[in-house]
C-alpha cells in the first residue's frame, strides 16, 4: 500500500468517492459537475485543505481529506479529517488506518494541536474504527445553515 497526496489527475476518482460516499452515509445524491469543481478547487488550492490517498497494485484504495481549524484556545491549528472513502474492494484491509496513521503524523510533525472529524451519530461501524485509532465522541453537537445542500 502506498499513501501519497493526491494530484488533478486522481480527480475523477476522489470525485467518484464522494459521490458514492455521501449516497451511502447520507442517502444524498450529488451533483456531479458541482462536486468534480469542489474536489479540482482543493487540488488546486493548498489553503482549502489537501487530499490523501491509498493506492494498492496502483489503484486508488481510498482517500480522505484535511481541511484546517485555527484554534485560539490551543494556539493551533486542528486538521479535520473528511471525505474518507475506501473502495467496497479494500475494506476491511486497513487501508483507511493507514491513512489516518500516516496523516496523523504529519499531524504531529507540522505542531498540530490535534484532529478532528464529523461522523454520523448511526455510523457505528466508523465511530468504532475512529475510536481504535485514539479519537473519541465529544460533548458537542453540530448545526449548520446549508445553501446548497437542501435536506
Amino acid at each position: 500500500m502506498v499513501i501519497r497526496p493526491a494530484t488533478l489527475d486522481d480527480l475523477t476518482t476522489i470525485a467518484d468517492f464522494n459521490i458514492t460516499m455521501a449516497f451511502e452515509t447520507e442517502h444524498l445524491v450529488l451533483e456531479r459537475t458541482r462536486v468534480l469543481e469542489g474536489v479540482r478547487a482543493v487540488l488546486s488550492d493548498p489553503s482549502k485543505g489537501r487530499y490523501i490517498v491509498a493506492e494498492i497494485d496502483g489503484v486508488i484504495a481510498g482517500q480522505l481529506m484535511v481541511t484546517y481549524e485555527w484554534s485560539d484556545w490551543r494556539n493551533g491549528m486542528f486538521w479535520w479529517v473528511q471525505s474518507v472513502y475506501v473502495e467496497k474492494t479494500f475494506r476491511g484491509q486497513k487501508v483507511f488506518s493507514n491513512l489516518y496513521e500516516n496523516m496523523k503524523e504529519e499531524a504531529l510533525a507540522s505542531g498540530s494541536c490535534g484532529i478532528r472529524l464529523y461522523v454520523e451519530e448511526e455510523n457505528r461501524v466508523a465511530q468504532k474504527t475512529y475510536g481504535k485509532l485514539g479519537m473519541v465522541l465529544t460533548p458537542y453537537e453540530m448545526m449548520e445553515e446549508d445553501f446548497v445542500l437542501k435536506r
